[in-house]
């Protein structure tokens, strides 16, 4: 689990598991958060902006941290340049992290971006496992592949009753398929894939 005993987020769930997405103003000129809630709207994972207001949230050197709903670090983000990001484990500001992943951007095209994903460390198979992300962030459509297996995809949600219409964009789905263990990770790779666009408009 991911520091919080309260979800029952362990890694040989045998069905897809949902987390929906929002994102939360902190304030006048400040960047928002983006919160990850289960079914009952209980608060699992957050993804904050950097604590230095004098940071630029645009800045390649810009650190988004992955908190769960304790407030604990889990991971470290660094835009390492304008199409490529580096994962930590923990908070790097402390110094007590490890080098996870490694995303690049393959493809920037208006209706279509894609990434390859190294994973290292304890995510490992041996040296390195690959993986790769592809979607369209205006549709909120984003999906993350390991080998030939979709291991989660985004979508935007319904409202239910007569003529569907969709819920505003600031929120939408994530579906976590059986197994991978580490939602953690999944939920720091969504927050690259939407990484600058307005997902709250």
């Amino acid at each position: 689990m991911d520091g919080n005993s309260e979800f029952p987020f362990q890694s040989n769930f045998e069905i897809p598991f949902d987390l929906f997405v929002r994102k939360k103003s902190e304030g006048l000129g400040t960047p928002g958060s983006l919160r990850f809630t289960d079914s009952k709207g209980h608060l699992v994972y957050r993804v904050q902006p950097p604590i230095d207001n004098s940071t630029n949230w645009n800045s390649t050197r810009c650190t988004k941290l992955l908190t769960d709903a304790s407030g604990d670090t889990l991971f470290s983000v660094n835009r390492v340049n304008k199409g490529s990001w580096k994962g930590f484990r923990g908070n790097v500001n402390s110094g007590d992290t490890g080098f996870i992943f490694k995303v690049n951007r393959t493809l920037d095209e208006f209706s279509r971006k894609e990434f390859d994903i190294v994973l290292v460390g304890d995510h490992s198979e041996g040296s390195k496992t690959e993986m790769k992300m592809k979607g369209c962030p205006f549709k909120r459509s984003c999906t993350i592949y390991k080998g030939d297996s979709i291991v989660a995809e985004t979508s935007l949600m319904y409202k239910l009753g007569i003529g569907k219409a969709f819920v505003p964009r600031n929120r939408f789905r994530v579906t976590i398929f059986p197994g991978f263990a580490d939602h953690g990770l999944i939920v720091s790779l969504v927050a690259i894939f939407f990484d600058g666009r307005k997902i709250w408009i």
